[in-house]
């Protein structure tokens, strides 16, 4: 019996029978990348696979943006269940589905996709992902929260705002280092805001700057900080914001989840805040994934093991 490849490639995908022939359980699901051998998919999915008993095997497929369009119409030939998307090709995506979920188009990317009767279903599981992470790391919804999204202007960033929008929060800051970027997403997100809100001090929807004089004027009005940047995956970089300006009744949630442990996460709980990394964000939009995949529970266990083991 063969083994499955680390990653396989788009002539892989071509030839699939050939490229998995002998290997079980069949490759019939994947994660779409370029590059995408960093990817710990496959440690979450298949452990969760095997819990559910479901006759199925999850690959890397390294994808280049210019081979996009035609991998995913291999995945009707090729017999797979359905895929997820990640760097470069969830908002290129979109325009290849034969139809997406309300999430995926307020978010303006695809992150899952499921093969149905021969059509091509595009869903976006980080927002609602993002949503479950916060439930279970603080135990409270963004419903009730006033927060601040730190790297607004991206990918990641933009999901979690949308999120956050459709979820009604009390308050939406959005922060980016180009501040023209958040300031188009707030005018995007606007109406997402049910009218007959009473308005506190401060205005509910706002984009700034991430100079140190702006994020101060929020910190009295925020509960929930965000950083959807990259900052703090190597410990040269430069302070997502000032450890200074985190107060002790605010939750900071870092996206980044390698480390596990980032500078952030240790400023916020010098600071008397609760932390948690991007681990749980990554094991929740997996789960909803595999939900929208098979119309089932996931096993959430099992899948935030294998993550676990594997980033051990």
């Amino acid at each position: 019996m063969s083994t499955a490849k680390d990653v396989y490639t788009f002539e892989d995908l071509r030839t699939w029978p050939q490229a998995t022939g002998g290997i079980q359980p069949p490759p019939r699901l994947s994660v779409f990348g370029d590059p995408v051998a960093h990817s710990l998919s496959p440690e979450m999915h298949n452990p969760g696979l095997r819990e559910a008993g479901i006759d199925a095997q999850y690959v890397r497929l390294n994808i280049t943006p210019d081979k996009l369009k035609d991998a995913l119409q291999e995945l009707k030939t090729q017999n797979f269940i359905g895929t997820n998307l990640t760097i470069p090709h969830k908002a290129a995506a979109i325009e290849h589905m034969d139809d997406i979920d309300e999430t995926a188009r307020h978010i303006g990317a695809v992150n899952t996709v499921l093969v149905e009767d021969g059509k091509l279903i595009g869903y976006n599981s980080d927002g609602p992902g993002f949503a479950r992470a916060i439930r279970e790391e603080f135990s409270v919804d963004l419903h009730d929260m006033r927060i601040m999204i730190i790297g607004a202007g991206g990918g990641a960033g933009r999901a979690v705002a949308v999120q956050a929008a459709m979820d009604q929060c009390e308050r939406l800051v959005l922060v980016n280092r180009t501040v023209e970027k958040a300031e188009a997403l707030a005018t995007e997100l606007k109406p997402l805001f049910r009218e007959g809100h009473i308005d506190g001090p401060m205005r509910r929807l706002e984009a700034i700057s991430m100079e140190e004089a702006a994020l101060a004027a929020q910190m009295d009005h925020i509960d929930l900080i965000v950083n959807a940047t990259s900052l703090g995956m190597k410990r040269s970089d430069p302070e997502v914001l000032p450890a200074r300006l985190i107060q002790p009744h605010q939750f900071v949630y870092d996206m980044v989840y390698n480390p596990g442990r980032t500078h952030l996460i240790t400023q916020a709980q010098n600071a008397g805040a609760r932390a948690a990394n991007g681990l749980s964000m990554l094991l929740h939009q997996g789960a909803i994934s595999f939900e929208f995949w098979f119309n089932r529970e996931a096993p959430l266990e099992a899948m935030r093991k294998g993550l676990g083991d594997a980033l051990s």
